[in-house]
């Protein structure tokens, strides 16, 4: 996944504000105990961050 298709994702899912500050603000155990904005940075691919994103607040698997 591109990292402006994610971006796209997370504004449409969590409004563009709220997916902001959950980027850099919410650590997810599944990621490392890292926040999204840092595993992005340390190379995870957007998609496993937001697949992780998707099951922290469960979204729906169909907007997966």
């Amino acid at each position: 996944m591109r990292l402006t298709e994610f971006t796209e994702l997370t504004g449409l899912e969590f409004g563009r504000l709220r997916a902001d500050a959950m980027l850099v603000d919410l650590v997810l155990v599944e990621l490392g105990g890292r926040t999204g904005a840092q595993a992005i940075d340390d190379g995870v691919d957007p998609r496993d961050v937001w697949r992780a994103l998707c099951r922290e607040f469960d979204v729906p698997r169909e907007r997966w």
